[in-house]
């Protein structure tokens, strides 16, 4: 058996219609797991937002009634306000915390009990550089909600290593989503990017669901409370 097989396991990913989500539920069903995809974009004929408990906590039972339980969770989720701290409304702080860090800890909370049931399970939460470094450009909630999936990793892993749960993270560096267009669209910033990226590459999508796989798979059984950074480089400087 190949120690990347998911064959029968039931994986969740959070922020799943497009971007790093998308490319994980790919590589997750490839690898066997039969992936249901969280998103406020209508998918199958849902919407989860998973800024509502409510919201995940149905959708979860829904998820564990057809398929029996929940065995990998991805929190990959995201929003950004990329702007000086200075220009930041306390909304637009709340807004990204919501997204990033809260829901996080719920999407977690409540896999949890799904997962124990299982006798164990896996948790990889997207994380980021910014959440281990003071980042390039001006995003002071982004980088404080990063920052704080980091450490609500590690909390987690060590309590709930008992339960057979394991919780790690990926720290991407920039990668062409959405999420960045403001970015990769203007050559002066990408370049000050580029200086910083000593591979002289940056990832793709791929690139981080393949990490995001590893952690998920037995190959990682003995892996946990982690944040595994895929950036080129730019943490090493």
């Amino acid at each position: 058996m190949s120690l990347f097989d998911l064959d029968g396991k039931i994986a969740v990913v959070t922020g799943g219609a497009k971007g790093i989500g998308a490319a994980t539920a790919r590589m997750l069903e490839r690898a066997g797991a039969n992936v249901t995809v969280f998103d406020i974009d209508e998918i199958d004929g849902a919407s989860v937002d998973v800024t509502s408990e409510s919201s995940v906590c149905d959708a979860f039972e829904r998820v564990a009634a057809k398929s029996g339980g929940i065995d990998i969770l991805v929190n990959n989720a995201g929003r950004v306000a990329r702007k000086p701290a200075v220009d930041l409304t306390v909304e637009e702080w709340q807004a990204v915390l919501d997204v990033n860090l809260t829901a996080t800890f719920v999407c977690s909370r409540v896999a949890h009990a799904f997962m124990k049931r299982r006798g164990g399970g896996s948790i990889v939460n997207v994380a980021s550089i910014m959440g281990l470094s003071g980042g390039l450009f001006p995003n002071a909630s982004y980088q404080a909600s990063k920052g704080g999936v980091v450490n609500l990793t590690r909390a987690l892993a060590l309590e709930w290593a008992a339960d057979g749960i394991r919780v790690n993270a990926v720290a991407p560096t920039f990668v062409n989503t959405e999420m960045t267009t403001a970015i990769f669209s203007n050559p002066e910033v990408l370049n000050t990017v580029m200086q910083h990226t000593p591979l002289g590459r940056l990832p793709d999508v791929d690139d981080v669901a393949a990490a995001i796989l590893y952690l998920c798979s037995p190959m990682a059984r003995c892996i946990t409370g982690i944040v595994l950074p895929i950036d080129s480089g730019y943490l090493a400087r």
